[in-house]
């Protein structure tokens, strides 16, 4: 005993601080010992163990020409194709799997299908999923679309299922590079630089372009962070042209990454523009006549690589060219194009058969111009060419919130507005042009509601007769019928289950279709998040988030405090306000002795445009004074939350937040970890951050406006714990954004840790297990002041994945 106090008195008990983890200024004290345990409940939380005891969600609708729709119905037994007919209100099985299983494997041995595969077809466990299926001739005929492939199978479902493929359909293995026409018939891919055509029946190839070249190819979008195959078209209505455009990238500067292996490493070398960067990447827009083989260029000179939604061409990752729309007789095509910095817009019209081309309409903003939401990566651009009645529908912040306004395209004067008053515009699913009326989604409208819950409402092209169609204090996600006479409308919120039911287009519900059934979750002692609002750093503004404790939580007892953020501009930290069984690992840090919440802060996504404008120009303040109001709110509300033990986690934008949170607000955050952060967005793609930030302006004296979002820059003010992670393949935010702030820390002479993962790409892959886990360990260790479980292995990220697989197939 003496030994022992004569080696902790003093310094001594210092050293044991450290050693027990205790984080820096706290008194030596036995820490938790964490088991296998308590980590094995943390990781039972994790979506891959929760998410599939949600059953009968309602993801993708499809609907049918006929009026009814279908989706994949997932319950105990597995997955079942679902149809709904809501006209005789009622919901049976598209069609007898097992027979159509069997009989596909009867194809495939036979030879009648272009596929194989390793394991018999299984569509209960997702092993060669439906993509789409129609059916016809009084449903005695199935007609699938199988991936991959596409492969088209005709099924005759009379008697004995058989099954046969139709021609030779088979477009390769990598069947999301290709694009197909409307009809079906063709399927546009893109080789050697050039489009090129495949008449999906005989397999017949043909060269659409001929003059593409290395970095100025057709369809591509391969600039910055985006590495899609898939070509970047938008199919004329008649299946006979292609809007499409050749992307310059002969003057981008280059990324290059290289891997960790033994021997020489493979190098991977690409276009990667840089904010600041003299020249960036730009596009030439065409018109492809498919038959004839002609290419008409537009005429107009080349346009910035930019979306008036997002910051790429296709908002969602090579699945479209968001702002080009086709008139209905595919004679005209209209474009938005997108200045540089997101500034201006303009709303053009081309003749599709000469190119000629002419402006109807064009806007300019203060700080940037955005068509839609596009928040969680939802959404889809708002205006729309109505070539019929020769009119436009704008959508614009100009009042302060996302409004409709209508246009005479002829002269490019505003007729008036269409919708008015407090709340969103976010996406436009619907225009009826016959009766003048149009459908969309808006958030924030319903007074006393969460601003983030999406409704669906009605207005008349002159602003009149708005009307709200689903009434619950929800939030709504609606697929419309193709005739527009009916729409599935699946509600729920952050706390209550998914119901799903079908209305007509007066909101008038017709048939409930699908209630989630969360018993089996609840059995695991699951328990819902807990709804937060807080004041932002101006005392006045209204901030929203979640709150998870564990569920063992004792109101006597002290928890240290952990924030999830993420700081946008584009989304918040919270995302999604529809139901979840797991928000990323929040419940699981919970589970592990901490309150864990997260903050929608000022100059994220979803309210007005001035909340959306409050941290234009200045991305270095990553919403941490919101954070910090935040959460000490929440200390003073709640007496066991300990604001004194703050630590702060996040991936990509979270991640530079999170560093930030150390580093600007040092005496708040004690315990960070920083994931795959761009933390200097001079080194990051130049769409993002010049639509955030502005265009690069370098001052006299060497600074620039750009100086202040750069983590490295306020590494001398780090004084609690932080680890910093990063891919090593990260061709999203490429590794040196995190090797700056390490060299800065290096240079100020600071203590931090650091881990690179070799050959792994944003989101970590098949690393993502080991890196949760050590995130997990940090916090246990410098925050909780516990003993973390040495080497505790979660469930392998390909067991995670499969046991995704068929929530994530709905």
């Amino acid at each position: 005993m003496a030994v022992g106090k004569a080696i902790f008195g003093g310094a001594g008990r210092l050293a044991l601080a450290a050693l027990m983890g205790c984080g820096f200024g706290c008194e030596a004290q036995a820490g938790r010992v964490y088991t296998a345990d308590d980590y094995a409940r943390a990781e039972s939380f994790m979506d891959y163990n929760v998410a599939p005891l949600v059953y009968h969600s309602v993801g993708r609708v499809v609907w049918l020409d006929d009026g009814r729709f279908w989706f994949r119905d997932v319950g105990p037994e597995g997955m079942a194709f679902t149809l709904v007919d809501p006209a005789k209100k009622t919901k049976s099985a598209a069609f007898d799997q097992a027979k159509v299983a069997a009989a596909l494997n009867a194809a495939m041995r036979a030879g009648r299908l272009p596929i194989m595969v390793n394991e018999p077809i299984s569509f209960a466990a997702v092993r060669l999923p439906i993509d789409d299926f129609a059916l016809e001739d009084g449903d005695r005929t199935l007609v699938l679309t199988l991936a991959p492939g596409p492969v088209l199978v005709r099924c005759d479902l009379r008697g004995k299922v058989e099954c046969k493929g139709m021609g030779d359909t088979h477009l390769g293995a990598n069947w999301e590079a290709y694009d197909l026409s409307p009809d079906g018939k063709t399927a546009a891919f893109i080789r050697w630089n050039n489009l090129w055509a495949r008449d999906v029946a005989s397999g017949k190839l043909t060269q659409l372009t001929t003059d593409g070249v290395e970095d100025f190819g057709y369809a591509t979008d391969n600039a910055g962070w985006t590495h899609s195959s898939k070509p970047i078209v938008e199919w004329s209505p008649d299946s006979k042209k292609i809007a499409t455009f050749q992307l310059d990238q002969r003057k981008v500067g280059q990324m290059t990454l290289v891997a960790t292996a033994v021997g020489h490493p493979a190098v991977e070398t690409w276009r990667y523009p840089l904010a600041g960067d003299k020249d960036v990447a730009t596009i030439e827009p065409v018109i492809i006549d498919v038959a004839a083989h002609k290419v008409v260029r537009l005429k107009m000179p080349p346009q910035m690589h930019r979306s008036s939604l997002c910051d790429d061409v296709s908002c969602s990752g090579g699945h479209g060219w968001d702002d080009v729309q086709w008139s209905e007789d595919s004679a005209q095509v209209a474009l938005v194009s997108t200045a540089r910095d997101h500034k201006q817009e303009w709303l053009r019209v081309a003749d599709a058969a000469n190119g000629e081309v002419r402006e109807v309409l064009n806007e300019r903003t203060a700080t940037y111009f955005e068509s839609g939401s596009f928040e969680n990566g939802n959404g889809a651009v708002n205006w729309r060419y109505l070539a019929r009645s020769n009119e436009a529908i704008w959508f614009s912040e100009r009042d302060g919130w996302g409004q409709l306004y209508l246009y005479d395209a002829t002269t490019g004067a505003m007729k008036n507005p269409i919708t008015r008053g407090v709340g969103n515009v976010t996406e436009v699913l619907r225009v009826d042009q016959q009766a003048r009326v149009i459908y969309f989604l808006a958030v924030g409208k319903e007074v006393g509601r969460d601003p983030y819950y999406a409704a669906l409402y009605r207005v008349n092209f002159d602003g009149s007769g708005m009307r709200l169609l689903t009434p619950e204090d929800a939030d709504h996600a609606v697929t419309f019928a193709p005739d527009g006479k009916a729409f599935a409308d699946v509600a729920s919120t952050p706390t209550m289950p998914e119901v799903a039911v079908v209305r007509d287009d007066e909101g008038q519900a017709l048939m409930e279709v699908a209630r989630e059934d969360i018993t089996k979750l609840r059995a695991t002692g699951w328990q819902p998040l807990t709804p937060i609002t807080v004041k932002a750093r101006d005392g006045k503004t209204d901030l929203f988030g979640f709150l998870f404790r564990p569920t063992n939580f004792d109101a006597t007892k002290k928890y240290p405090v952990i924030d999830h953020v993420y700081p946008g501009p584009q989304t918040g930290s919270c995302g999604s306000r529809s139901f979840a069984a797991a928000h990323g690992d929040m419940q699981s840090l919970a589970e592990l002795g901490f309150v864990v919440v997260c903050i929608d802060g000022m100059g994220t996504a979803g309210r007005s445009k001035s909340f959306h404008d409050a941290l234009y120009g200045d991305l270095g303040d990553n919403t941490i004074p919101d954070q910090v109001a935040g959460i000490r709110q929440l200390a003073a509300r709640y007496a066991w939350i300990d604001a004194d033990r703050a630590g702060i986690y996040g991936h990509s934008g979270g991640g530079a937040a999170a560093a930030a949170g150390l580093l600007r607000a040092p005496e708040f955050f004690k315990v960070g970890v920083s994931e795959s952060g761009n933390h200097d967005n001079r080194v990051y793609e130049d769409d993002w951050a010049e639509k955030w930030v502005g265009l690069l302006a370098r001052n006299a004296g060497g600074t620039t406006n750009y100086d202040s979002q750069a983590n490295q820059n306020y590494a001398k003010n780090l004084k609690g714990r932080l680890l910093l992670i990063h891919g090593t393949m990260d061709d999203n935010v490429p590794p040196n954004n995190t090797l700056l702030v390490v060299d800065a820390l290096i240079r100020a002479n600071k203590d931090f840790d650091l881990l690179m993962v070799p050959n792994v790409g944003h989101d970590y892959g098949a690393a993502t297990p080991y890196v949760t886990r050590r995130r997990w360990d940090y916090f246990v260790r410098y925050l909780a002041g516990g003993v973390p479980l040495v080497d505790y292995a979660m469930k392998p990220y390909a067991d995670q994945q499969a046991a995704l697989a068929i929530v994530q197939a709905q």
